[in-house]
């Protein structure tokens, strides 16, 4: 039995969102009101039918603000209960939204007579703190695509297996911003960077001369061993937790060399004791 909590800022893509699961096998339902989702447990999860086995429900900021922080503690009565239960949360910059908004000529939920699109996404935002804090798995929507987000859906929830703690190392550039949905981030700004080579330049962190290059500098020696540390302690805690999904990201300038190298090593050495390890490279998709 699984259910999943779609929760987000109103235009960041939880329509998407539900639609992809409802793709892959899952029995949607949309704007429900929260005080209602434990009838809907009862009459779907917990049923007889098999077809409710996996059910997504879409919670956004119609529901009052009592019924809102209410949730937290329904889903760990529900994990507690045996049911496999997650809740992912969708948000986007304000500027992203209101360009959205500007673009399909929806109305938003929150606005009225007296109040303004950005005042409703800000009231928006306050509303749901709750759901943000409690999330298992958060994605930042502003610079996606509406198949790159179907993609990293399908990524973290498709492809988990149940009960296992699912890793994504993922490399960044700081010149394209930090991801929205990283656990944890890490600058390697600091080490020797393979750019100013001008062989190397053109290369990226995947590429065998890189790799060659970066595993020889004792300075990535080092940080390697430091982060390695750091992260197993850490990532032990989470999966005691129960934590279903963990993200780590590793930043350089761009995004191409260092953060790539780094992110690929860390792979490497946690999927020695943890099956569920991906990589993911944003800054080389931008390329």
């Amino acid at each position: 039995m699984r259910l999943i909590i779609v929760s987000g800022l109103s235009g960041s893509g939880k329509s998407v969102a539900l639609h992809l699961l409802e793709d892959i096998g899952f029995y949607c339902v949309d704007n429900i009101p929260a005080a209602l989702l434990k009838p809907l447990i009862s009459h779907t999860i917990r049923g007889s039918d098999d077809s409710y086995a996996q059910t997504a429900v879409g919670l956004d900021a119609r529901n009052r603000a009592p019924e809102v922080e209410s949730i937290a503690a329904l889903v760990s009565e529900l994990r507690r209960s045996g049911i496999d239960c997650e809740m992912l949360y969708l948000h986007a910059g304000d500027e992203v939204l209101l360009k959205r908004y500007a673009e399909t000529r929806r109305k938003h939920p929150l606005v009225s007579a007296s109040v303004s699109l950005r005042e409703a996404i800000a009231s928006e935002r306050r509303l749901l703190e709750p759901v943000t804090l409690s999330a298992d798995i958060i994605i930042d929507t502003s610079a996606m695509s509406i198949h790159a987000l179907r993609e990293r859906i399908r990524e973290r929830i498709d492809r988990r297996r149940e009960d296992r703690l699912a890793l994504m190392f993922e490399s960044f550039g700081y010149k394209h911003g930090i991801p929205g949905d990283a656990d944890f981030v890490f600058d390697v700004r600091s080490l020797p960077n393979p750019y100013w080579e001008p062989s190397l330049r053109g290369l990226t962190g995947i590429d065998p001369t890189v790799i060659e290059y970066l595993g020889g500098q004792p300075a990535v020696a080092r940080l390697l061993e430091s982060l390695t540390q750091f992260l197993t302690e850490r990532i032990a805690e989470f999966s005691v937790a129960r934590r279903r999904y963990l993200t780590i990201a590793v930043g350089c300038t761009g995004g191409q060399h260092r953060s790539v190298y780094v992110a690929e090593r860390l792979a490497e050495h946690f999927r020695q004791s943890y099956p569920e390890v991906r990589t993911r490279h944003d800054s080389l998709e931008k390329r």
